[in-house]
């Protein structure tokens, strides 16, 4: 019963990857177009299946400490070791498109992180030729001036 439940929840772990993959690949296509307002949106779906994908792998967790007794937390090889050979195949499958997808959206996601890092370059560009910032920020002479004997006399 127990490696049901975890072919159920891995399963449910990788549509949801599957989905947040997606997500992923439009929030390229939003960073491209520099909608800001789309963007916002999208973090928050993201968020959201961040949200779900952690509560099904505290589940998963659950299901792998039920089905492999005495190991506080078992990974994947543990459990496929516990397992018969009919369902320890599937929950193979299962776990290497988990491993592919995740990849996939790493990837992506570094995609739009260096998208997102050159645009914010690039603003910052725009910025500082448009209005540059002053050097010094001091009071007193300016650069080539003499010093003078200044407001205050220390000698008194």
């Amino acid at each position: 019963m127990s490696a049901e439940k975890l072919t159920i929840t891995m399963e449910k772990l990788l549509k949801l990857h599957k989905s947040l993959y997606e997500l992923a690949q439009k929030k390229t296509d939003i960073v491209k177009k520099a909608d800001m307002d789309a963007l916002n949106q999208m973090i928050k779906d993201e968020q959201a299946h961040i949200a779900a994908i952690n509560i099904l792998e505290s589940d998963r967790q659950k299901v792998a400490a039920a089905l492999v007794s005495g190991t506080e937390k078992p990974t994947m090889e543990d459990c496929l070791h516990a397992v018969d050979d009919g369902q320890r195949e599937a929950l193979d499958r299962l776990r290497t498109d988990l491993v592919g997808v995740i990849s996939q959206i790493r990837q992506r996601n570094d995609l739009n992180q260096e998208m997102i890092y050159q645009s914010l370059q690039f603003v910052n560009l725009s910025l500082n030729l448009v209005a540059p910032q002053p050097e010094d920020f001091n009071y007193g002479p300016q650069a080539g001036q003499p010093k003078g004997p200044g407001l205050l006399n220390v000698k008194a």
